[in-house]
C-alpha cells in the first residue's frame, strides 16, 4: 500500500506520467474504491481531463469505479459520461461504441437505418447488426418524429428542433442496447433521455 501511495505522489506534478495512467484500463490499477479514490484525487488535477471533472475526485472516483467494472480506460468514461438533471448519461457517441464493442455483433455490422421522408412525421431510425455468433440480421426497435412529438420530446430538448437526424440516432441506438445488450449501459441513460424523461404521474389508491 505504501508502494502505491508513493507512486501517486510521485505523478501528481507529472503530467506525462499521469496521462498514461489515465488512459491505461483502469483494471490495472485499481484494486478497491478506496485506492480508486486516491487515484482520482490525483485525476482530478489534470489538465487533460473534461472541466466537469476537474476538481471533483467524487465524480473521477465514480468514473474511475465504472472504468474499472466495464474494463476501460477512465478517460474514455470521463469524456463521454455527464450529469444532466441528477442523473448520468452517456453520449449518444459512446452509446453506439459500447454496442459495437461488446463483442455480441459482427464488427463493422452495427448501424443506423433511416426511414421515411427528412421534414416529415414519418422520418425515423433504427439500429441494426448481425450477431456474431449466428450471423443473423438484427434490427432494434424505430423511432420515428411523430414518437418524439407524442412522446413530448421536441418541446424538452431544443435539439429534436435543431439537429433531429442525429436525435433519431442517438435515441435507436439507446432502443436498440436496452433491447439486446442492456448490460453495456450500466442502467444509465443516453444522451437526450435524461432531458425528455416524463415524470411519472403519483397514483392516489
Amino acid at each position: 500500500m505504501e508502494n502505491n501511495e508513493t507512486q501517486l505522489a510521485a505523478v501528481k506534478d507529472n503530467s506525462s506520467a499521469l496521462s498514461d495512467i489515465v488512459n491505461q484500463p483502469a483494471a490495472n490499477i485499481v484494486a478497491d474504491f478506496s485506492r480508486a479514490y486516491k487515484l482520482a484525487k490525483v485525476i482530478s488535477t489534470a489538465d487533460i481531463i473534461p472541466d466537469n471533472y476537474k476538481n471533483k475526485p467524487a465524480d473521477c472516483a465514480i468514473a474511475v469505479d465504472m472504468a474499472d467494472r466495464m474494463g476501460v480506460s477512465p478517460m474514455m468514461v470521463m469524456q463521454n459520461l455527464y450529469v444532466v438533471k441528477g442523473k448520468p448519461s452517456w453520449s449518444g457517441q459512446a452509446c453506439k461504441a459500447l454496442i459495437e464493442g461488446c463483442g455480441k455483433f459482427k464488427p463493422g455490422s452495427v448501424r443506423p437505418v433511416y426511414i421515411g421522408d427528412k421534414g416529415t412525421d414519418g422520418r425515423g431510425c433504427y439500429l441494426a447488426a448481425v450477431w456474431a455468433d449466428t450471423g443473423d440480421k438484427v434490427e432494434g426497435p424505430e423511432v420515428t418524429i411523430k414518437m418524439a412529438k407524442a412522446e413530448g420530446w421536441l418541446g424538452k430538448n431544443p435539439k429534436w428542433t435543431n439537429m433531429p437526424e442525429l436525435m433519431l440516432a442517438y435515441r435507436a441506438s439507446a432502443f436498440f442496447a436496452r433491447v439486446y445488450c442492456p448490460e453495456v449501459l450500466m442502467g444509465v441513460h443516453v444522451e437526450g433521455e435524461a432531458e425528455d424523461i416524463r415524470p411519472a404521474e403519483r397514483v392516489e389508491l
